[in-house]
């Protein structure tokens, strides 16, 4: 460790907060702490501070080695309760995770700890990150335990199966001491956890029957995994909160759910945007909130194909509702029209002021592709099933563990089923591990973010030409959507999207193997501009998108003969790219114009 890495460590500490409620904090200071020696400082102030009550280590970089000198300390902490633990393993390897969460955990049951907060969002540890928690998770240290937060961890379906069988034994082990776990908060989006991962899941809800908050948003979970968490729910009593933004229920699943909430009286809040409820889903809610949720504070029910007739109703459903302050129908299909009728609804039941924007209403729908939709989807979904349901038969159940017990977990690679563009990053093998630089990649590709591009540096392009197949269209399709994405103003943050794709795109361009018309084919799909025969599933689009593709048109590798393709179906109205994106679709085909 050099002068200059000491200096830096030696003030990130000196502007370490310490709270007057035995709180330690180290949030966002960037520290790499690879061994012992870097995290002794910190070690020290851990052990020097009495009562430790809650712990931040958020926003650093914790080695193995590290995390066990941390551990260490943490042994003599029986008073500790909030482990704040998210985002702390950036750059490490798959394969290191799970051993330094095992340390951490092992301290905490050694101590005699109490834990009432665990936070482990934003680590990427996939499917044995969780089997790292487990031991803790089913300990003594966790009966107490009331918010538990996974968001954005990559546990995929096989992460899902392990956290719920942890979640079930738990409470088991904590009802034979008469102090049954009773988790009240639950918080575990972008984590590509679909119909099984949720399905397990739901058996552990249903046992705890204690929850108050569930944050479910991006899991990929359709109508069978809704309906067993609707299942769940039911038992679920105290329930306020239910967050399942960005899933796909269809008729069927929102269906279910609406029946589950019915009886649910203390919920204020749901977020069911972006789930295609559907106008059979949107009249359930109505009878729902006809029949029950008195305390209805928020409902979403955003960008869910609901039409004019479906959306009045459940409007006329809320007018009893005095505590309601939001109720969010954008994106639907209502039309101009449907769109003023609405507001007068609203506005003679006095409550046009809970009614959120309707400047990204879909105009009127067509009846018959919706219902052509609804049955390929439900078709889909069934093939889906049987298909996961075969994988599930050859899977072995995860062992039952000692919870006294801690030993290295295992690194077996889980097979996730995809469903949309977006896919986990596979669990890497401790005997074959991934290389830093590769690994940061895939979690860019899995969870897309401005910061994470940025970071990989000035290799990023090359980086990303070594782990997307240039041979391989639909890939460097959904690659190209997935840097897009993240396109900001900011010099720094633009300059990184652009060098990255373009140097992606030269290369698949420049292959004699590339098939550039199947590239620009699957772009159309996921824009959703060009129906699928291969049943991919298109993106949410948004305006940077168009943008990156407006600057790739004009260089030098992209194809000229591609270019009146992509014009002919820019020009075509297409209900499922939002009207945020107008005016840089309008640009782009200003700019092929030009070109042809």
């Amino acid at each position: 460790m050099d002068s200059e890495d000491i200096a830096r460590l030696t003030d990130s500490l000196s502007r370490t907060q310490v709270g007057c409620s035995g709180e330690l904090s180290y949030k966002g200071r960037a520290l790499k702490l690879d061994d012992a020696e870097a995290a002794r400082e910190l070690v020290q102030e851990i052990e020097g501070f009495e009562g430790l009550q809650a712990l931040r280590l958020e926003g650093n970089t914790i080695g193995v080695q590290a995390a066990e000198a941390i551990a260490r300390a943490l042994e003599s902490k029986r008073d500790l309760q909030r482990c704040h633990w998210s985002d702390m393993f950036t750059g490490r390897l798959r394969s290191e995770i799970p051993s330094a969460l095992i340390s951490l955990g092992q301290a905490v049951i050694m101590a005699g700890a109490c834990l009432t907060h665990l936070d482990l969002s934003d680590n990427a540890f996939g499917p044995d990150g969780v089997r790292g928690i487990e031991t803790l998770l089913q300990s003594a240290s966790c009966f107490s335990l009331r918010e538990l937060r996974l968001n954005n961890c990559g546990m995929g379906i096989g992460g899902g199966k392990i956290l719920a069988s942890a979640l079930i034994r738990g409470h088991s082990l904590s009802s034979a001491q008469g102090t049954p776990l009773k988790l009240r908060v639950f918080i575990a989006g972008r984590n590509r956890l679909e119909n099984e991962g949720a399905s397990a899941l739901a058996q552990a809800f249903q046992v705890m029957a204690s929850l108050q908050e569930v944050h479910m948003p991006q899991n990929g979970i359709n109508h069978a995994g809704v309906t067993a968490l609707a299942s769940a729910m039911k038992e679920n009593s105290e329930l306020r909160v239910l967050n399942l933004n960005d899933n796909t229920f269809t008729k069927r699943g929102a269906i279910a759910m609406a029946t589950a909430l019915k009886d649910l009286h203390n919920v204020e809040v749901i977020n069911f945007g972006d789930c295609l409820v559907r106008s059979e889903g949107a009249v359930a809610m109505a009878e729902a909130l006809k029949e029950g949720l008195p305390n209805l504070k928020e409902l979403n029910l955003s960008f869910g194909e609901i039409k004019e007739d479906a959306a009045l109703a459940v409007a006329r459903s809320v007018s009893h509702k005095t505590q309601l302050s939001k109720l969010d129908l954008n994106g639907n299909y209502l039309g101009l029209e449907g769109c003023e009728i609405l507001r007068e609804v609203m506005g003679s039941q006095h409550m046009d002021h809970v009614l959120g924007s309707l400047s990204d209403d879909e105009g009127e729908g067509d009846d018959d592709d919706d219902d052509e939709e609804e049955e390929e989807e439900e078709e889909e979904e069934e093939e889906e099933e049987e298909g996961e349901k075969e994988e599930g038969d050859k899977m072995p159940a995860p062992p039952a563990r000692d919870p006294t017990r801690v030993s290295t977990p295992a690194s077996t690679p889980v097979s996730t089923p995809v469903s949309t563009p977006v896919s986990t990053p596979a669990s890497t093998p401790v005997s074959a591990p991934t290389p830093p630089a590769a690994t940061e990649v895939s979690t860019f590709l899995a969870f897309p973010s401005p910061e994470k591009l940025v970071k990989l540096g000035a290799k990023r392009s090359l980086l990303f030409e070594q782990q997307v197949d240039s041979t391989d269209a639909r890939k460097i399709a959904d690659a190209f959507l997935k840097i897009a994405s993240v396109l900001k103003v900011e010099e720094d943050v633009k300059r990184a999207v652009l060098d990255t794709v373009d140097g992606l795109l030269k290369k698949a361009f420049s292959s004699q193997c590339f098939q550039s018309d199947v590239f620009i084919t699957s772009l159309l799909v996921y824009l959703g501009l060009l129906k699928s025969e291969d049943k991919l599933k298109p993106v949410r689009a948004v305006p940077a998108h168009f943008l990156t593709l407006e600057h790739c048109v004009q260089q030098d590798y992209f194809p000229k003969n591609q270019l009146p393709i992509l014009e002919v179906f820019l020009s075509q109205r297409s209900k499922l790219i939002p009207d945020s994106c107008k005016t840089a679709r309008y640009k782009l085909r200003q700019t092929l114009n030009s070109l042809i």
